[in-house]
């Protein structure tokens, strides 16, 4: 006799191929970065409550407490003591697989907040920014780099993400089909960011330089020239001296920041992707150039946040301290 099924159990076998999609969806909700941060910070999360014989889904308030408390004051055996950006984002993971899993987020909890709260108070929340790439160091960067394909590739790179004040995985984002080089300069359409998840897109356009050998359009030009690249990501790896198909990645961008500021004989710890952001916003700020112009440029959805910038780029422009008469 055929056994019976019930209908709750039918109708969730043929909906299984709907449920994995929507767990897709849900991955798909999160930014790459955040969903491989999440799910590291979740697996040494778990980990930790296995050392400990405590359950991790659903955890208790007082389980995540003493978690974050051992992340800000480790005990001897672990001597690596985390920010509090780093404690915030793994909180935030811990939350995101509680409500993924339809369990109450212990972040909620009376006891979870007054441990954070205690955390931000004990080690405080100033974020550790790198040193922004001004136009100055990016031209010390570019001048050392040799004329051989690594030399170009760099160049191109360093000039575009400073001119277009371009995130990491913005600027390994770019395919060649992105960069359309007119009269007036580079047009950019960069099809997915930070601020658009969506991928809704933005152009966003860099003018030529009036030094050739920073200008940003013939760097890339050179570039494109040279490797008669045609499609496909518009910054490649590069292997035995040849073009490889593989586009970079965001470590890629670092890393290449990084070798550039050795060369130029700076300190490399000082600088990441970001700074390459971070330097034009510095630049313009200095240069008198409007609000309004440099987050059309930059893309921030925040006044805020790209004011830190403007604060820093004009220091001492129109400073007070030098209109005293000391």
């Amino acid at each position: 006799m055929t056994e019976l099924v019930s209908p709750t159990e039918a109708a969730l076998a043929r909906l299984a191929p709907t449920v994995e999609k929507a767990r897709d969806f849900v991955a798909l909700s999160q930014a790459a970065n955040t969903a491989r941060a999440y799910k590291a910070d979740w697996a040494h999360f778990a980990a930790w409550c296995v050392e400990r014989e405590l359950m991790s889904l659903p955890a208790t308030p007082a389980t995540v407490a003493l978690y974050l408390t051992d992340l800000a004051d480790p005990s001897e055996e672990d001597q690596v003591a985390r920010k509090v950006s780093t404690i915030q984002r793994r909180l935030s993971g811990i939350v995101f697989y509680h409500t993924a899993a339809n369990h109450d987020s212990p972040a909620d909890s009376r006891e979870v907040r007054a441990v954070m709260r205690g955390i931000r108070r004990a080690k405080g929340t100033a974020p550790t920014e790198k040193q922004p790439a001004t136009t100055e160091i990016i031209r010390a960067m570019v001048e050392q780099l040799e004329n051989d394909l690594r030399g170009r590739r760099d160049r191109a790179l360093l000039l575009v993400g400073f001119a277009g004040a371009l995130r990491r995985s913005e600027l390994v984002g770019l395919a060649v089909r992105d960069a359309q080089i007119t009269r007036e300069g580079i047009v950019l359409m960069i099809r997915r960011s930070k601020t658009d998840q969506e991928g809704q897109g933005m152009t966003r356009g860099i003018a030529y330089g009036s030094n050739p050998d920073t200008c940003p359009v013939r760097a890339l030009q050179a570039w494109l020239e040279h490797t008669d690249i045609k499609d496909g990501p518009l910054f490649r790896s590069l292997r035995f001296g040849r073009v490889q198909p593989r586009g970079l990645d965001g470590r890629d961008v670092a890393r290449i920041v990084k070798r550039a500021a050795t060369e130029a004989g700076l300190d490399p710890t000082y600088f990441s992707g970001h700074s390459l952001r971070a330097g034009l916003a510095t630049a313009a700020a200095a240069a008198g150039v409007s609000e309004r112009a440099i987050m059309d440029q930059t893309g921030h959805k925040s006044l805020t946040v790209m004011r830190r910038y403007i604060r820093k780029g004009s220091l001492f422009k129109d400073n007070a301290s030098a209109q005293v008469g000391l």
